[in-house]
């Protein structure tokens, strides 16, 4: 079930972006995606414990999530501004790598984690070694914020809403 959802996402998003409804596009479309569906089917159909409703809730969850992570991108692109361009910024920059554990336990969760990380400015997902992951941040501002664990609670709040409680 689940792979012949996907195909039919991704056959859409390749119509829709194509703009190409003659044989030749539409067949090369067919063929990409199922060539694309069969090579993620352990990374996209791994868990399949979960039933539609809970996975259309994790969609709408995501699509909830991503402003939120638009507004947190914005926010780091004005520290890092104010670091780079003010004298004060520039004593309070002070690169580093954090280690810090996340409690969240999907592999997909921690795969977004790490690239929610990796979006904002200032910080980067350098090595993640199973619930251990390390960051290079550039100031006290990012790693206080980054050790807050806002992040790592909104991803819970998508992917795994049981981990919420210990987090």
């Amino acid at each position: 079930m689940y792979p012949f959802v996907v195909f039919i996402l991704l056959l859409l998003n390749w119509v829709v972006f194509s703009g190409k409804f003659d044989a030749f596009h539409l067949g090369l479309g067919v063929v990409s995606c199922g060539v694309v569906t069969w090579l993620s089917q352990d990374l996209l159909f791994y868990d399949r414990k979960k039933g539609l409703r809970v996975r259309m809730h994790e969609v709408w969850a995501f699509l909830c999530y991503l402003p939120w992570l638009t507004w947190e991108v914005v926010l780091a692109n004005v520290h890092v501004f104010k670091l780079a361009m003010t004298d004060k910024g520039q004593v309070q920059m002070s690169p580093r790598v954090v280690t810090f554990k996340t409690a969240l336990k999907s592999d997909f969760a921690k795969f977004v984690l790490a690239n929610s990380i990796t979006l904002t400015p200032g910080t980067i997902t350098m090595l993640i070694r199973g619930d251990v992951f390390h960051v290079h941040v550039m100031s006290q501002f990012l790693e206080d914020d980054l050790l807050g664990g806002a992040i790592e609670k909104k991803v819970a709040e998508v992917f795994e809403p049981e981990v919420l409680k210990k987090l």
